[in-house]
């Protein structure tokens, strides 16, 4: 295994680390606050469920872009590809994208749906309002992968 392979999978390994590990803390978050109005008014479950779910994108979009990578340079559904340092360093930087800001906008997503898991306990008829503000933060979570994506996607292996 060359040094550029090596290079490339840690690309890989943190899009899928970074990126799943700010889901499991925004999932978390959310879930706290969720937990807490459920326990007042259990009618409110779905509604406050769909909110926790929010932060857990960005884990999936680290995967995604990680399982491109893989794919890319020969490790899934075909040979290992012989990537020199260079073409591995940059296919580990077109993984960073997605996962500094899938780490960083899945906590902020969480607390975003925890404050707008309050507006949903205090006034479940403002839920469509409420799903706003963490949608926003999920907009800079599809940014990096689009980037991501077309960064490994374009890189010559």
């Amino acid at each position: 295994m060359t040094l550029g392979m090596v290079y490339a999978l840690l690309g890989a390994a943190l899009a899928v680390l970074l990126a799943g590990a700010g889901s499991s803390i925004g999932v978390g978050i959310a879930g706290r606050a969720a937990a807490g109005v459920v326990t007042e008014d259990p009618s409110k479950f779905a509604k406050v469920l769909i909110m926790q779910l929010f932060p857990g994108t960005q884990g999936i979009y680290g995967l995604l872009v990680g399982f491109i990578t893989l794919s890319k340079i020969g490790l899934l559904g075909g040979e290992a590809a012989s990537i020199d340092n260079n073409t591995g360093l940059l296919i580990l930087a077109a993984c960073l994208p997605i996962a500094v800001v899938g780490l960083i906008s899945g906590k902020a997503q969480g607390q975003t749906s925890a404050a707008s898991i309050g507006i949903v306990a205090k006034k479940p008829d403002q839920f469509g309002k409420a799903m706003l503000f963490p949608a926003m933060v999920e907009t800079y979570a599809i940014l990096a992968l689009l980037i991501s994506i077309l960064s490994v996607t374009a890189i010559e292996v």
